[in-house]
Parts: C-alpha cells; sequence; structure tokens
C-alpha cells in the first residue's frame, strides 16, 4: 500500500512504471501515447483520443482503467443518444410516493465516451458540469461524483459521416488530445501472430488499488515548480495568443493543465519537481486541441507549436 508519509518520488516512479508495463503488454508500440493518457490520468485531466475506427482506442482504455483498479463504464454515443441516457432519470416510486434517482453510466471512476462526436451537441454538453465539476444536476438536485472521475472521449476524424463538431467549451474540457495512429511494421506484426489483446485484457490483474491511485494523484500535487519554470509556461502560452499564429490563444484553463500535467511528468520520471523538457513533452498534446492555425499558415498546429517550443528560450 503506498503511503504518502514514506514513499519517495523513486518509489512512487517505480509504481506507475509497473502499471505503464502493464498497459504496454496489451497495447503494443504506442509507448508515448500510453504515458501521454497515464500523465493525463494522474494529473486528474480527460483525455480526448482522435483516430480512426480500429486502431485500439477502446482497448486502450479499458486496459488503463483495469491496470489502476478504476471501475468502468462505456457510453456508445449515438446520434439518438439523449443526457437523460448518460446521467441518470428520476422514475417515480408508486408505493413510497417519491421519485427515485437511477444513476447513469457517469457513475464511474472512468467512463469511456466512445465516438462522442457521433452524438448531437445536446448530448454532448451534458458532459461539461460533470468533467469541470465532479458533479451532475439532475433536476434541481446535484449528484456528487465519486474520486478519481475520468473521462476518455473518443471521436472519429470529422471528415467521416455522422460526426457533429465538439464546441469549443467541450473541447476545453479535456486536458489532452493523444492520437494512437497506425502501429508500427514490427508493433502489427506482434499484433497479428500473438493473442488476441481482448482476450489478454481478460486475464489482466490491476497493479495497484484505487487508494493507492488517489495517492499518487495526491503525491503530484507535492511535485514543485519553481518561479523561472512558471515564467516559461506564461511565455509559451502568450506565444499561443499571437494572432499571426492562431485565430485564438489557450486559456487560462490549458495554463493550469499544463503546470498540472508537467507536475505529473516530472513524478512519473521520478524528480520531485518540474523542469522545461517535461513541459515540452506534454505541451502539444495539451495545445492541440485548443488552437486552430490562422488561414496564412499551412502548417499545422503541432508543426507551429513545436517551432513555439524550438524558438523560446528555456529560463
Amino acid at each position: 500500500m503506498l503511503d504518502n508519509s514514506n514513499h519517495s518520488v523513486e518509489q512512487y516512479q517505480s509504481e506507475i512504471d509497473r502499471a505503464i508495463s502493464s498497459i504496454e503488454s496489451i497495447i503494443l508500440g504506442k509507448s508515448t501515447q500510453i504515458r501521454l493518457a497515464v500523465c493525463c490520468l494522474l494529473a486528474r485531466g480527460h483525455c480526448l483520443i482522435e483516430d480512426l475506427p480500429g486502431v485500439g482506442k477502446t482497448t486502450l482504455s479499458q486496459t488503463i482503467a483495469q491496470v489502476f483498479g478504476l471501475d468502468f463504464n462505456r457510453i456508445q454515443f449515438t446520434s439518438d443518444l439523449l443526457p437523460a441516457d448518460i446521467l441518470g432519470v428520476s422514475i417515480f416510486d408508486p408505493a413510497s410516493q417519491i421519485f427515485n434517482f437511477h444513476p447513469g453510466p457517469i457513475f464511474a471512476h472512468f467512463v469511456l465516451a466512445d465516438e462522442i462526436n457521433r452524438a448531437t451537441p445536446k448530448t454532448q454538453s451534458a458532459l461539461l458540469e460533470a468533467m469541470e465539476e465532479k458533479q451532475i444536476t439532475v433536476e434541481g438536485t446535484t449528484h456528487k461524483l465519486d474520486e478519481p472521475f475520468f473521462v476518455i472521449g473518443t471521436q472519429n476524424p470529422l471528415d467521416q459521416s455522422g460526426t457533429f463538431p465538439l464546441p469549443e467549451s467541450q473541447l476545453d474540457r479535456f486536458m489532452m488530445k493523444v492520437q494512437l495512429g497506425y502501429p508500427d511494421e514490427e508493433a502489427e506484426r506482434a499484433l497479428l501472430s500473438g493473442e488476441n489483446p481482448r482476450e489478454k485484457l481478460l486475464r489482466i490483474q490491476p497493479s495497484m488499488s484505487i487508494d493507492q491511485f488517489l495517492v499518487l494523484q495526491k503525491a503530484v500535487d507535492q511535485i514543485h515548480c519553481s518561479a523561472p519554470l512558471l515564467d516559461y509556461v506564461q511565455t509559451l502560452i502568450m506565444a499561443t495568443r499571437n494572432p499571426g499564429l492562431f485565430v485564438y490563444g489557450v486559456s487560462p484553463r490549458a495554463g493550469l493543465a499544463i503546470v498540472r500535467a508537467g507536475k505529473a511528468w516530472a513524478l512519473m520520471s521520478g524528480r520531485g519537481s518540474v523542469e522545461p523538457g517535461d513541459v515540452q513533452a506534454i505541451f502539444a498534446s495539451i495545445c492541440e486541441h485548443r488552437l486552430t492555425a490562422t488561414e496564412q499558415h499551412s502548417k499545422s498546429v503541432v508543426s507551429l507549436l513545436e517551432e513555439l517550443l524550438e524558438n523560446i528560450s528555456i529560463p
């Protein structure tokens, strides 16, 4: 059992590395994407995974929940899904003459919002309060969600049929955006010649309990972030607000996400303080889905963010 009083940063790192190794035994050849998703989870954020169907988005989500010992619910978003199908509904009980609330699938530690952009904007917005305030309000009554609470939203590329683009307010609720992409040749060969990942997932054991995971999240809060490092983060944030590069810059919520994710990345690396390299590792994943390049730029948002990291000096 992890204990916040006598555990060192190196011991926390060891616990995290063991969990990541278990995930990598199921999801092959995606080490960077796995580490980003775990970083987002430790930093109390929510993660958006955008990619083509069949590249492992759902399997990754199920594996992370299983390895960290978290209760898991999957919500398949479709065009006819209603907010009540996510949040729950109050049903009148004739015997007691009162309305009883029946919780929806949002009441879980780990919620997979699968193909979230196939639902209508009204249904997408049902997640907003839960993702930001860890609670939902149904018919005037507020219901608290258990800790930890983590949403992974998967979406198909917008050029595919039957998709509704996520509004900016919804996108901003996701701390990170991760793209899996096709596996490399070696990983795909291992996938084709090996056991079905879903069958392997049935046998995988949790690496820790929920209480142990909560200790890890609290450990992230204890990671030190120096004043010069915060200056560096502010400089990066202000650079995204350059109207010559992006239509709008990132929000203060994104700035907080950079700091929290930087702390989580430092803990995953076995260090007690955030370094510029930690910020650089997570910067594009946090900012890409929040930014739109101006029409004068033919480069992608990721390329522009990489140029910012190269051009802005490290304090």
